[in-house]
């Protein structure tokens, strides 16, 4: 028996478990520490009534013979689905069908998962600095990877990579920067993937938090996009849904990639990703919880979109109060406009775990090391506007008094 060898190419921890062992080891030194956390994005506020009200009631069904539901559907309930073509895409202008989202427990195990159906040559590209997981898995599996750095030289913004990819790992709003790009500015990944015959995965994990007009909800905002893009959804941070796992990708039925015809034929033949998705859906997942989908149909309804809407900006306002706070402080902040997070440089020349172990030990305030998201994140931490008025007031009180 051999293992898998690329697990070796993989750093040691995962960045939240180092993380969350030093918070532990520093508890242990200084148990009577009020420690308030910053750095992880899981979510404080409790779940919107609508949503509540809507597991209740898909619980007392499951308590009946008549109601009870075992194994759904791998692809997710026509009621969510209908719902989420309904409210997130033909609302904006977009043709998607049914048929092309996939219901699943969340976007990171999609955005992990989706790799599988590539091929082990696949050159990807990958923002630098990157949520892990788009890294990782493409490292578990072999692939050759392209950094694109993303600096406060260029906003942000990365620039076309200088040789073919086949792959392109894009989020946004972005985790971890809080950045976002404009339509014209997304127009040219959308061109790049059309003429070099790539593909998309687009995260689009955060964009209920967008403000501005010109910041696209969606790839298929862009024309041509259901051509080369496969975008990731979740309901984490749109409606607190972290603990009960749920979202979902669309796999437009346009996008098609080539493999060979036959053993007996070395000719290609294109192949619709939806189809393969469905495949893979279909052997290793057995669908998002009756329960779980329940609660995402009732974000949709009026209530529930009231209700989320103004949870949402409950962390929108955390997020404007530390970065004006933090800007008065003398750090230069960016993101937290339309995004939960904030990338925030270290004062002086302090490195990230530094920086990191400063605000833990001086503040008790714990951050996330921008460098755990990439070499271009060296000289940065994110914070993230998730916890509640009180303690985001006291963390960033705590900050200033001890600079």
């Amino acid at each position: 028996m051999k293992v898998n060898e690329n697990y070796k190419r993989l750093s040691e921890n995962y960045l939240f478990a180092d993380i969350a062992k030093k918070v532990k080891a520093f508890k242990a030194q200084e148990p009577a520490a009020d420690v308030i956390s910053l750095g992880i994005g899981d979510v404080t506020q409790p779940l919107a009534p609508a949503v509540i009200e809507a597991l209740h009631k898909a619980t007392d069904e499951m308590a009946l013979g008549a109601t009870f539901r075992g194994y759904g559907p791998e692809c997710g309930y026509d009621f969510l689905r209908e719902a989420i073509v309904q409210h997130d895409f033909r609302a904006r202008g977009i043709d998607i069908k049914a048929d092309e989202v996939f219901v699943s427990d969340g976007a990171k195990s999609d955005t992990g998962n989706f790799q599988e159906l590539l091929a082990a040559d696949c050159v990807v590209a990958v923002t630098d600095p990157v949520y892990p997981v788009y890294l990782d898995a493409n490292i578990m599996a072999g692939r050759k990877i392209v950094k694109l750095p993303c600096t406060p030289d260029s906003d942000f913004v990365p620039a076309l990579p200088s040789e073919h990819v086949d792959v392109i790992y894009l989020c946004y709003p972005n985790n971890p920067t809080g950045t976002t790009l404009t339509k014209e500015q997304l127009k040219v990944w959308v061109d790049y993937a059309l003429s070099e015959n790539a593909l998309i995965f687009y995260d689009a994990a955060y964009e209920a938090y967008i403000q501005g007009k010109d910041v696209p909800h969606s790839i298929y905002e862009i024309p041509g996009a259901t051509q080369c893009a496969v975008e990731f959804h979740s309901y984490s941070k749109t409606a607190g849904f972290t603990g009960i796992r749920c979202g979902y990708t669309v796999v437009p039925k346009e996008v098609k990639s080539e493999r060979v015809k036959s053993e007996q034929s070395s000719s290609l033949e294109a192949v619709a990703l939806s189809a393969m998705w469905n495949r893979r859906q279909s052997t290793k997942f057995n669908g998002s919880s009756y329960l779980s989908q329940r609660a995402a149909e009732a974000i949709y309804t009026p209530e529930g979109k009231s209700q989320i809407g103004a949870t949402i900006a409950y962390y929108m306002e955390n997020a404007r109060k530390m970065r004006e706070a933090l800007t008065d402080m003398g750090f230069t902040v960016y993101g937290g406009k339309d995004a939960p997070y904030l990338w925030v440089s270290t004062p002086g020349n302090m490195t990230s775990w530094a920086f990191f172990d400063w605000m833990l030990h001086s503040a008790n305030v714990v951050c996330t090391p921008g460098v755990g998201f990439g070499s271009q994140g060296e000289g940065f931490v994110r914070l993230t506007a998730f916890g509640t008025h009180e303690n985001t007031e006291k963390a960033l009180s705590r900050i200033n008094s001890k600079l």
